[in-house]
């Protein structure tokens, strides 16, 4: 749906929170919640969609008349499709998918492939002249490519080039312009806004621009603007919190590199302030052990008082050293819903989900807004509420947070 001035703003979740194996299985839980929750929030216009589709779900989409099925579907709803998440490439009910959820990365073929048909499917589900982002993953994972392996990033800049190509030629010949914004995340090659703007300089703007202009026959110069109007960044506000960044210099850091914010997810993490007391850190770590069963990872990086950082690869090796003393904060990468701002003594990382809200209102740096709380089903038993009110309930906070007028929300706010 489109809030705010002039509807500058299409908001909308992303079907990650459907859990489901299958093309089929999604489209049933598209078809159980999205016509009712359109109708508790925006019945006399159109509402939107964020697709999460893994790589086996897009061959099924596109096989056969599916994808006509699905078209008719929207289009007999008023529903419609502006982004699409092309983070994990498999299925997401697995016990365990922790850094797995990183693979393949951009070295690989089937990354590529998988991205392609991501393309087609938005580019088949946009109207004419439209706009649509694809979210994907920040290259790959940190520990698996070296510091000073310039094989790889070279490998990762000509995958990424290839499919540049591919929507740039979409919009010359239909005038969609769809964009594959990357997400940086902790432990991924890219998890800092600075790392960010470090490899468009250095990578993809140099070898990119190179290997473009050779393979589509173009100039260098042409080659550089393709490459930044269709290679962007996915601004998780959850990541952004747990790295400590601060949101106004993040976001002017990237402004400076050239980068466009190609979408906002909208998220929040868990922030916790460790005690000083032996027995209450106990309490904490016991406090924070449910939190541990999910299948994701969900990396913890810590604040002392003189600004020191701590770092785990997740949560469960993280609770031993809750026992080695010392002040300060942990924030957590454990999406939570956006208004449960505190839980039982645990706060949410809510208040720089504000802070990027407000700098959009103000700014517009980006026009595609995603809530994306995947974690229903791993919460605490208390705070998994009715899913149809939880999506609700996050639509609203996300309006209240940006401080938009009855008129520009444009919708419902009760049920």
């Amino acid at each position: 749906m489109r809030i705010g001035p002039e509807g500058c703003f299409h908001l909308t979740y992303c079907t990650k929170i459907h859990p489901g194996r299958g093309w089929e299985a999604l489209f049933g839980n598209l078809r159980r919640y999205a016509p009712a929750l359109k109708a508790r929030l925006a019945p006399s216009q159109p509402f939107g969609l964020g697709l999460r589709l893994s790589a086996a779900e897009c061959r099924e989409l596109l096989a056969g008349d599916r994808l006509a099925e699905f078209q008719d579907f929207l289009a007999a709803h008023d529903l419609y499709v502006f982004t699409l998440n092309g983070f994990p490439y498999g299925d997401l009910t697995g016990p365990q998918v922790k850094a797995g959820i990183f693979a393949p990365d951009w070295r690989q073929p089937d990354r590529v492939r998988y991205t392609l048909d991501l393309i087609e499917i938005l580019e088949r589900l946009l109207p004419p002249g439209g706009e649509g982002s694809i979210s994907t993953i920040p290259l790959s994972y940190k520990a698996w490519i070296r510091a000073d392996d310039r094989e790889a990033r070279g490998l990762m800049v000509r995958n990424l080039a290839r499919v540049t190509a591919a929507m740039a030629r979409i919009k010359a010949a239909t005038g969609k312009l769809i964009h594959l914004d990357l997400e940086p995340e902790p432990d991924g090659l890219l998890e800092e806004s600075g790392e960010v703007a470090d490899f468009f300089r250095d990578w993809l703007l140099p070898e990119g621009a190179r290997i473009l202009a050779e393979t589509a026959g173009i100039d260098p110069a042409t080659a550089s603007q393709w490459l930044l109007e269709h290679i962007g960044v996915c601004l998780d506000t959850c990541h952004l919190a747990v790295e400590f960044e601060e949101p106004a210099a993040a976001l002017k850091r990237l402004e400076a590199a050239g980068l466009r914010v190609g979408k906002v997810q909208i998220t929040a993490g868990l922030k916790v302030a460790l005690p000083g007391e032996a027995g209450a850190r106990a309490a904490l770590a016991r406090q924070l052990t449910p939190f541990t069963g999910s299948p994701y990872l969900h990396q913890v990086i810590g604040c002392d008082a003189a600004g020191g950082r701590v770092r785990f690869p997740d949560l469960a090796p993280a609770l031993p050293h809750l026992s080695e003393g010392g002040k300060g904060d942990w924030r957590i990468h454990y999406h939570m819903p956006l208004f449960v701002e505190h839980y039982q003594g645990l706060a949410s990382t809510h208040a720089d989900t504000r802070a990027v809200l407000t700098l959009l209102r103000e700014h517009r740096f980006s026009r595609h807004l995603e809530i994306e709380t995947y974690t229903w089903e791993w919460l605490p038993p208390d705070l998994k509420l009715d899913l149809l009110d939880s999506l609700h309930r996050e639509y609203l906070w996300v309006l209240d947070a940006m401080g938009l007028s009855a008129e520009e929300k444009g919708f419902r706010l009760s049920p």
